[in-house]
């Protein structure tokens, strides 16, 4: 036993801590470094090795990055796909999920098992007649038609996770409000969605950062028109011919990181309810 202030730990306690923190310190080095990079001029980025502390804080790579890269704009593109894209996909896969989980019909399990298979299919197979249907929906180059590519596309996880959680809950719910004259819709939206925040949590979080970090489908359904651009796409306004900003780049990502880190704080414990529950069933 070894005495640490006001705690008696064992020796293999203290050990298992310090190498928790070790492993913890270099987990989280490349995004320290990042954010020590924003505040570095360009050649200190190079020259400081693995220093953190930059010698005088360049608080214009920020400024430089909001106004000059027009990540101001790319902002607010980012956060109207996101929320649009969260949105659409919270209610399809929450329907979707309470069919396959609620309701016994015929060709429910070869279905379930096409949705699994789907899992391992990359999203680049898909590009070229998702790009050219929505060039005949003239839905290409605009916000709608990211919005819509990315809420309908890889959701299966989402769907299966819904599907675990209502197979799980009691059948007196339903038949109750059937009872009082409750169509399917009123059932769902009134008493079996309520239900389900745990879940609908877990969905909004990986389905937040999916639709924040795209790269791909902005990429594509944007090329011809860079005011559309998101924050990841945008990040190639600091790749020039011959050279590219580092110090800009890292502060136009550290801004793309704090809506992330605040929503995935905001929602931790759902979060991990979510999961768990979905787990246990």
């Amino acid at each position: 036993m070894i005495r640490i202030g006001r705690y008696n730990l064992r020796w293999q306690t203290l050990l298992t801590l310090i190498v928790l923190t070790l492993v913890c310190v270099i987990w989280i080095y490349p995004f320290l470094w990042m954010v020590s990079a924003s505040l570095k001029t360009q050649s200190e980025i190079f020259t400081s090795g693995l220093n953190l502390i930059p010698e005088s804080p360049q608080w214009r790579n920020y400024e430089r990055a909001w106004v000059d890269a027009q990540f101001s704009r790319y902002m607010i593109n980012t956060i109207l796909i996101t929320i649009g894209t969260v949105i659409l996909t919270v209610i399809s896969t929450s329907l979707a999920g309470y069919v396959l989980g609620r309701y016994r019909f015929i060709g429910r399990r070869p279905i379930m098992a096409i949705l699994a298979g789907t899992i391992f299919i990359p999203a680049g197979y898909t590009i070229i007649p998702t790009v050219e249907l929505a060039n005949k929906l003239g839905l290409l180059n605009s916000l709608w038609g990211v919005i819509l590519v990315m809420a309908g596309t890889g959701n299966v996880i989402h769907i299966l996770l819904f599907s675990a959680y209502f197979s799980s809950l009691p059948k007196e719910l339903e038949e109750a409000a059937v009872l009082d004259g409750a169509g399917f819709l009123t059932v769902f939206f009134r008493v079996m969605f309520p239900l389900a925040s745990p879940v609908i949590a877990t969905v909004t979080i990986l389905k937040f950062l999916g639709a924040w970090n795209d790269f791909f489908v902005p990429l594509v359904f944007t090329f011809s028109r860079p005011d559309l651009r998101t924050l990841s796409v945008g990040m190639f306004a600091f790749v020039g011919e011959n050279e590219t900003d580092w110090a800009g780049m890292a502060a136009a990502a550290t801004i793309s990181l704090i809506p992330v880190v605040l929503i995935f704080f905001a929602m931790q414990r759902r979060f991990v309810e979510g999961i768990a529950g979905a787990v246990k069933q």
